[in-house]
């Protein structure tokens, strides 16, 4: 039997809350550890952070900051050039906007995360609410957390998007993910949104959790590490070189006698009068007389 003290921790976010009542009711009537972030601005903003507290979700709020690429804009939408006196202005308004907030999380933002003085600027308000920082990762080069530095803000990351597509075959894939990061690491972070499809999805696989997975409010994971704890790759052995059958033969020792000059003269007299040079010699030019007149 898994023992709950060694789970892995799986928390599930869903972003958007505030726009699709339909869909986010069907959220609220999951396991109480999924939580919510709740986008200020929108029309059903304080109803439905109310309800989700109500029925024991955590709240986040979910606020818009500028990314790097040019798409429509939610209002009051973060910038890494605003004063520290405007952030502060929307800040508070959201938090009016969406009761019970304990964190919260960027909206888009790759350009206003990955800027250090414009998050330093968040970090500093959010240090007088007692706020978590939930990034939502939405660029590798986030400052969030060396912005947090000197504040009391924690910072926690996202590991998995459950629905980068709306494809049903997709979410379980991502799903599964994230529940193998959460095994492998002790502890991951998830982020989806209220479409039909990833509703339909955690329906489905949630009642199926293995047993060592433990459903988990964010804000359990502040003080978890954050690192990967993925096994070093194994060195790759160098293939060891063919074996050579043939081990070569063993030189037998000779011992060098000393030739009397004779006899080796005799043996090289008897080498040359058997030469094929010598033996042309013989064929060709025997009994020829050399006259000296016929000389050139």
């Amino acid at each position: 039997m898994a023992c709950s003290a060694w789970a892995g921790k799986l928390a599930i976010v869903i972003d958007d809350f505030g726009y699709r009542p339909a869909q986010e009711n069907q959220v609220l009537q999951m396991p109480a550890a999924i939580s919510v972030a709740v986008l200020p601005n929108a029309p059903h903003a304080r109803e439905m952070a109310t309800k989700a507290h109500q029925r024991g979700h955590e709240v986040l709020i979910h606020l818009p900051m500028a990314p790097l690429s040019k798409q429509p804009l939610e209002k009051d939408t973060l910038f890494p050039g605003m004063s520290g006196a405007e952030i502060s202005r929307i800040i508070q308004e959201a938090v009016a906007d969406v009761p019970y907030a304990v964190g919260l999380n960027n909206h888009m933002g790759s350009a206003m995360t990955s800027s250090l003085p414009g998050m330093q600027k968040v970090m500093q308000v959010l240090d007088h609410y007692n706020f978590y920082f939930l990034d939502s990762m939405t660029i590798g080069n986030s400052q969030s957390t060396k912005a947090a530095a000197g504040t009391s803000v924690k910072v926690i990351k996202r590991r998995v998007f459950l629905d980068d597509t709306q494809n049903e075959a997709d979410i379980r894939k991502q799903f599964s993910r994230a529940v193998r990061l959460a095994q492998r690491n002790g502890s991951a972070i998830a982020i989806g949104h209220p479409h039909p499809t990833t509703v339909r999805v955690l329906q489905q696989m949630l009642p199926t959790l293995p047993a060592d997975i433990t459903l988990v409010r964010p804000s359990d994971l502040l003080n978890e590490s954050q690192h990967d704890r993925a096994k070093p790759q194994a060195p790759v052995k160098k293939p060891a070189p063919p074996r050579n059958p043939f081990h070569g033969v063993e030189i037998c020792p000779v011992k060098l006698q000393p030739v009397p000059t004779r006899l080796a003269m005799t043996v090289i007299a008897e080498s040359i009068a058997d030469s094929r040079g010598m033996q042309y010699i013989k064929t060709y030019f025997s009994g020829l007389r050399l006259n000296p007149e016929n000389t050139p």
